[in-house]
């Protein structure tokens, strides 16, 4: 098995799937509100993901994926791993165990 090393420092947050789009939208040719049109979303509903405001939705990553022909799958890991990042560090878990499994 192969040992993949971390590229990104431990402490630093994953990206949000909206700050990946930001850079994606311009290389399109296509203003925002074309792009939120094609996708069959709210202007207001785009400008939410891209300033971070709300998730990407599985719905949203489908939509995104056929768009960008890279699949709903990158969309929603990345989503996942942002909401991770700040669910380990917003919750706590200094009562929660730590089990061994034999």
């Amino acid at each position: 098995m192969a040992l993949y090393e971390v590229t990104r420092p431990i402490g630093r947050c994953p990206s949000h799937p909206g700050a990946l789009l930001d850079e994606l939208i311009p290389a399109t040719g296509k203003t925002k509100v074309e792009i939120a049109n094609m996708l069959g979303i709210s202007r207001q509903q785009l400008y939410d993901i891209l300033g971070e405001k709300k998730p990407v939705s599985p719905s949203v990553a489908a939509r995104l994926g056929k768009m960008f022909g890279d699949g709903a799958a990158i969309w929603l890991r990345t989503q996942a791993a942002y909401d991770a990042w700040h669910a380990e560090r917003e919750t706590d878990l200094s009562k929660v165990p730590t089990l061994k499994v034999a």
